[in-house]
């Protein structure tokens, strides 16, 4: 729902509104939004005050505040692009990753699924997640390149700021194909990078590299015989068997 605030339903002016209120985290902030947005951002705050209260009887309310702070960097993240997308920028590709990693949701995923984990997460272990670590980087980059080698032409039909390809197309004066190539290499390169960290695992225990592996291995299977997210009928229903 947020994910289609920002790239359908929100005026930039709006977009600010509700970005300002996500970072603020008050209720108080509601008087300020569209009554579509009200909703939302109410829903939103109180999923995360019944998931805090359930934290809380196992002692682990302090996992709360990391996975907040993922929410507040994603929204951002989803307003850059929202400038971008009105004013028809185009970024570079290295810019564009820069706030198209946090946008593909992974950092805000992981901080999640951490949150019902035993003892091997501790707080040192959501600061090394806010600290962009290398395992989470790749997969995050994994996420968000094989989204946008898919589902590129899909997005920009419909009006969507510009993908990875359109980025790398424009910056270097290629074709669609020889984009989509490089940035394929790209993803395979991040694997590379998510081997090297669980061959030698010296940040976090074990379980935790597996459940930022899992996630990628999940967005793998998702996306690379095409959009399985976006068109959920084939392969996604083919998992639930």
């Amino acid at each position: 729902m947020i994910d289609d605030i920002y790239d359908v339903y929100g005026t930039l002016e709006e977009l600010e509104l509700f970005t300002d209120a996500i970072q603020r985290w008050d209720t108080s902030c509601m008087d300020q939004l569209p009554q579509y947005m009200k909703y939302c951002f109410e829903s939103l705050l109180k999923l995360y005050d019944e998931i805090e209260e359930e934290l809380a009887k196992e002692g682990r309310a302090y996992r709360m505040p990391y996975a907040k702070e993922t929410m507040k960097q994603l929204v951002q993240s989803y307003y850059v692009e929202a400038q971008w997308f009105h004013n028809k920028y185009t970024p570079t590709l290295e810019e564009y990753m820069n706030i198209a990693l946090v946008s593909s949701t992974y950092f805000m995923l992981t901080a999640t699924s951490f949150l019902g984990m035993g003892d091997d997460v501790s707080a040192e272990v959501f600061d090394w997640l806010l600290n962009d670590p290398k395992i989470v980087r790749g997969s995050a980059a994994i996420c968000r390149l094989m989204d946008d080698v898919v589902s590129h032409k899909f997005e920009q039909d419909r009006g969507h700021v510009d993908s990875s390809v359109e980025c790398y197309m424009k910056q270097h004066g290629v074709s669609e194909q020889e984009a989509c190539d490089q940035l394929n290499k790209q993803v395979v390169d991040a694997w590379k990078d998510i081997n090297e960290e669980c061959l030698e695992p010296r940040d976090v225990p074990m379980p935790v590299l597996m459940r930022v592996v899992n996630l990628a291995r999940v967005i793998d299977a998702v996306y690379k015989d095409g959009d399985g997210y976006t068109h959920a009928g084939g392969i996604m229903k083919s998992f639930g068997k």
